[in-house]
């Protein structure tokens, strides 16, 4: 399978999944989700496969996200290739998520916004000193997708909010303590953890090779965060965090503030949603209704364009200013489609 973004091979007792796009820090394309979910479905039922082990090629990390730059294109010319592309890769997530068999993922280096959709909705999520896992929507006017508002809305406190809104970057011990992880092993040893899973169930593998987790920042600094976020109000939150005596708060705003003020109050009330939705399904579902809405708006255009295309770092946002955000236009993100686009409903 030679020249395949994804390589797909059993070891022992384990079916591997090898994203192999290096130079894109294995950005996820429409191909490489099919080829992903045409493994799982011809694993599922295979009895030789009692394992799935998730890796990415090369040195940076394990997926960078989606391959954002195609997802632009297609959103300047009025295009549906990227609404087939979130339908498929939403899809893939839930079936990650419910696979009948031990999902490994190995969250080593950068794993972002796609890339926590591949990882971390599986059962067994290992992470390295190396990990740098986050969902930077905000920042390029897109809202955390592939379950992330799912993943944020369930993580301790406001931690989850906090991350989603400033589209935080967080390490190992962070993953860890917000529910975005499970294990931490030094990345020296994930050659032997991979070589342990052709003939060990995971957590037998992992039992030799996991450390206590690193300290997380993030519990250290959760009373003040919980008390800044807490509500729905985005006007009300910046304000909190400005006002702050504590100088990460006051920092913290400062970095809210440079966000799409759309992205920023459509995240929050899809959080506040998802918190109240029964289940992955129900939270995936909506969030391809927001994608839907996304796709082509102004501020994901120019999101992508000031961060990835002319990567001048300077975006137009349109309103600019988080308190211009008029209410009924954030309510329009979540109207508009039927229930269960994805055909993904429970039952």
């Amino acid at each position: 399978m030679s020249g395949m973004p994804v390589v797909t091979r059993v070891e022992g007792r384990a079916g591997h999944i090898v994203l192999d796009r290096p130079g894109a820090i294995n950005a996820l394309t429409h191909e490489m989700v099919s080829i992903i979910q045409g493994a799982l479905d011809e694993w599922a039922d295979d009895p030789a496969v009692q394992t799935v082990v998730l890796t990415g090629r090369g040195e940076r990390g394990l997926c960078a996200g989606g391959d954002i730059v195609s997802i632009y294109r297609d959103g300047l010319v009025g295009g549906t290739d990227s609404l087939a592309f979130w339908a498929d890769e939403y899809r893939l997530d839930a079936t990650i998520a419910e696979y009948p068999k031990p999902f490994v993922a190995i969250m080593d280096g950068i794993v972002l916004g796609g890339g926590i959709g591949l990882s971390a909705h599986a059962d067994v999520r290992v992470v390295t000193e190396r990990s740098k896992i986050g969902m930077p929507e905000t920042g390029i006017g897109f809202f955390p997708d592939v379950g992330g508002t799912y993943l944020l809305s369930r993580a301790p406190g406001e931690l989850g909010t906090h991350l989603a809104l400033t589209a935080g970057l967080v390490g190992a011990g962070d993953a860890i303590a917000v529910g975005l992880a499970d294990w931490y092993v030094p990345s020296e040893r994930l050659p032997l953890l991979l070589e342990a899973l052709a003939s060990e169930a995971p957590l037998d593998a992992l039992a030799k090779m996991t450390e206590p987790r690193p300290g997380s920042t993030l519990l250290v600094d959760q009373e003040w965060i919980d008390a800044a976020y807490e509500g729905d109000d985005v006007v009300k939150i910046h304000a909190r965090l400005a006002a702050s005596s504590i100088a990460a708060a006051r920092e913290t705003a400062v970095v809210l503030a440079s966000k799409s003020p759309t992205s920023v109050h459509v995240t929050l009330r899809a959080l506040r949603s998802a918190a109240d939705l029964p289940s992955l399904r129900a939270v995936l579902d909506q969030e391809y209704r927001l994608a839907v809405r996304f796709h082509g708006s102004h501020d994901f255009l120019e999101g992508v364009r000031a961060q990835v295309i002319d990567k001048d770092r300077s975006p137009n946002w349109s309103p600019g200013e988080l308190a211009d955000v008029a209410g009924d236009a954030v309510a329009a993100y979540f109207a508009g489609l039927g229930a269960d686009e994805l055909g993904l409903a429970d039952g």
